[in-house]
């Protein structure tokens, strides 16, 4: 029995390739220095894989940015506004990636979305009625051939056709079904190459075969993979799904010209029922994504083991898999010195997954899988009791009524009283949240920590970030200001840290979109809140101005979604606990004078099952009560503000309005304002702001760009119902960039008032 994995993470042990990619980006190193690093990163797990004994390794899952953005350029579906810089590839990749703003010109960069249901981003290729898809890049077999220079004959890995396709955004007139004879054409050219250079099986990742499929979606895909394995030129060719089942097109990929098909066994809902319904086609390696690649918890070997054995009925040739890329565990527990071993022996980063793997196999492949060691000391700690259980928290949660999410008066009624208390100018113009995380910032924060700084002295420093950002936020002339935030290392971490029942790691970084990494809690406990968390610094800040002030929040579906939730109670139970202690911290910002609250829910989406049919059973019915939870009970002069981002929201609008809050803002600046139409169609009662500019990019948007936005929204959406804001937080921009795009933003939403008024 053979083992194998979807990915690896490629950030680093210790975020090497993050750090590196910003030295270059400000000019610190070469990009021959930035490819050493990106190596070295590359060798170091390749070793590590040989070690554990995995079987079938992967490459090409590096990327230094995106594996859709890889394909992309990979197969000539790259827009010519980032080809026409006259920049080398490697700084053209990173100009749609990030945009770009110099002597060469000024680009957007691409749009990100969410990557399916994770809190990874990836970005969407552009494909216009120009495009010519061939294989034009190299990537996939410079790093095949580096792996076999060092002792791997490894498996490449790839986007498959059908997924890649899926989800380019089409500029033009033509759409998928006009590509399909290039694409087929440029794979098939791709498998002839890895032919050449000796590779046994190459892996195609086709997670959108999870989703809702129609006919015409499954015509798509099985012209796609027809015209393709033609030309197998004696390749193994493994189509890999992940994040779900393949209900609608079981039977199709089965009767395709694979050897191997990679099914996931976590996430997958019905996929081993689809097994015994229809069998497995013989001739076919089954990969089997039996090892959570999406959480830290230990593997259940007794619940593995019944699976595989239940599998063997229907294939004789199972490998043994990860359910999806390893992309979204940390790297190492190895980094975790200061972690309670009662803590680490119940968690399985990705190194120590290649050790599960391992020892699965040792146990399947013994003659009592139930006598061996590894099997005995796993279910061992399976039945340890958890510490952590609170009663009061299940009893509140249990306790709570239908009227306990419900806010009163209506929307209706509110908006008039909060329009007559704020006395708001028309397109109130204010920040998401944060503000930049200067080194000073960072320091100050390392030095705490280590001693180095006192908490009285640490509190002063923070005091005078807060009072000077409340002074430039005036200067500038924002309507509805905020605190900066200066005191949070992230906005789901911080809070983690203030609520009892999650425990924190010290370099357990997972990679969410480019250089941006995120060191998500665990979801250890019960949950609860024992003291205030945010109301010092809102209540502080509020005092240095007569402006309204944000109180800050994340939210409670996001908080859960970001961390590693628990897998001994629902998803449902856990996020309730977490609403009712966000709950608390809204009721005391209002008795402090804290007149705006938002409760941020950028990661709202994020849990959606992948298919209609099991949203509101299985996610929505929980978790939009959820958010109601969190204000129901704050006075109709209270306003409160949810925001969310890099996500597709055209589908559950209404369900998003109904989250009742009285201003929401989104993400808009990278999708183009496509969310307007939506909006509009749907007669969204919520005013809004759409992201006015994007702030993932460096790049400073001019005031008529600004201005031109705005008149964009306001064709669609009333103007008394718009705010005007960036589309996420400050926290990873710098001054230079943030100020004069606000001072922009400003002066943009001023001759709005004046043309509109």
């Amino acid at each position: 029995m053979k083992t194998s994995i979807i990915g690896y993470p490629r950030i680093g042990r210790l975020r090497e390739l993050k750090f590196a990619s910003e030295k270059y980006f400000r000019g610190e190193i070469t990009a021959s220095e930035l490819e050493q690093t990106a190596k070295e990163i590359r060798l170091y797990d390749l070793k590590l894989q040989k070690e554990s004994g995995l079987d079938l390794i992967p490459t090409n899952d590096f990327s230094f940015y995106d594996g859709v953005l890889d394909t992309a350029f990979l197969l000539n579906a790259v827009p010519e506004r980032y080809t026409s810089l006259g920049l080398s590839k490697l700084d053209a990749y990173f100009a749609a990636a990030r945009g770009y703003q110099g002597e060469r010109g000024d680009v957007k960069a691409l749009a990100m979305k969410k990557w399916y249901n994770t809190n990874y981003h990836y970005m969407v290729p552009e494909i216009s009625d120009s495009t010519a898809l061939r294989l034009v890049g190299t990537k996939p077999f410079e790093l095949f051939k580096e792996a076999l220079e060092n002792g791997a004959t490894t498996k490449p890995v790839v986007i498959g056709a059908y997924t890649f396709l899926k989800l380019a955004r089409y500029t033009g007139e033509k759409r998928t079904s006009d590509f399909v004879d290039d694409a087929a054409a440029a794979y098939y050219e791709l498998l002839k190459r890895f032919s050449e250079l000796g590779a046994e099986w190459v892996q195609f990742d086709e997670p959108s075969l999870v989703m809702d499929m129609t006919n015409d979606d499954i015509k798509l895909f099985t012209a796609l993979y027809e015209k393709i394995l033609v030309g197998k030129h004696g390749v193994k060719v493994l189509v890999q799904t992940y994040f779900g089942d393949v209900r609608d097109c079981y039977n199709d990929i089965c009767r395709l010209d694979l050897d191997g098909v990679g099914l996931d066994f976590t996430e997958g809902k019905k996929t081993l029922e689809l097994i015994k319904a229809n069998g497995f086609p013989s001739g076919k390696a089954l990969f089997a994504g039996v090892v959570n690649g999406k959480n830290i918890w230990r593997n259940d070997y007794a619940h593995t083991v019944s699976v595989i054995e239940e599998l063997k009925k229907y294939s004789d040739n199972i490998v043994l898999n990860t359910s999806c890329s390893l992309l979204h565990v940390p790297c190492t527990l190895s980094n975790e010195v200061k972690l309670s071993e009662s803590y680490k022996k119940h968690f399985a980063f990705a190194e120590e997954k290649l050790e599960e793997l391992a020892q699965l196999r040792n146990i399947l492949t013994a003659p009592a899988p139930e006598d061996t060691t590894e099997y005995q000391l796993n279910a061992a700690l399976h039945i340890e009791p958890r510490i952590g259980s609170d009663p009061a928290v299940r009893e509140k949660t249990a306790a709570l009524v239908d009227s306990d999410f419900i806010r009163q008066p209506s929307f209706e009624e509110r908006e008039k009283i909060q329009k007559a208390r704020f006395e708001l100018p028309l397109f109130p113009t204010t920040t998401i949240g944060s503000f930049p995380q200067t080194a000073d910032v960072k320091a100050a924060r390392t030095a705490l920590r280590k001693g180095e700084l006192s908490t009285e002295d640490y509190e002063q420093f923070i005091s005078k970030k807060i009072a000077d950002c409340v002074a430039l936020q005036e200067e500038i002339g924002l309507d509805v200001l905020v605190h900066g935030e200066f005191e949070r290392n992230d906005m789901v971490e911080y809070f983690g840290e203030c609520l009892d029942g999650f425990i924190f790691t010290e370099k357990a970084w997972v990679q969410s979109y480019g250089t941006r990494c995120v060191k998500p809690p665990v979801v250890w406990g019960d949950i609860s809140r024992s003291k205030p968390i945010t109301v010092k610094w809102s209540k502080y800040a509020q005092s240095l101005t007569n402006k309204p002030m944000k109180g800050m929040l994340t939210g409670p579906v996001t908080i859960l979604n970001w961390s590693f939730p628990r897998e001994d109670i629902s998803l449902k139970e856990s996020t309730l606990q977490i609403a009712l202690a966000i709950r608390e911290e809204v009721l005391d910002l209002e008795k402090n004078g804290i007149s705006i609250i938002q409760v941020d829910e950028a990661a709202l989406r994020e849990k959606l099952p992948l298919r209609k049919s099991d949203w509101k059973e299985d996610y929505l019915d929980w978790a939009i009560p959820a958010f109601r939870l969190v204000h129901s009970s704050v006075r109709p002069e209270t306003q409160i503000h949810t925001h969310m981002c890099y996500s597709e929201f055209a589908d559950i609008i209404k369900e998003i309005d109904d989250m009742d809050a009285d201003v929401i803002t989104f993400e808009a600046s990278r999708s183009d304002l496509t969310i307007l139409d939506v909006l509009k169609e749907n007669n969204f009662r919520t005013e809004v702001g759409p992201g006015v500019y994007d702030i993932h990019s460096p790049r400073v948007p001019s005031k008529e760009e600004i201005t031109e936005v705005i008149g964009k929204m306001i064709k669609r959406i009333p103007v008394s119902k718009l705010w005007v804001n960036p589309d996420c937080g400050l926290k990873t921009r710098g001054i230079e960039e943030t100020v004069p795009s606000l001072k922009n933003l400003v002066e943009a939403a001023k001759e709005a008032r004046h043309e509109n008024s």
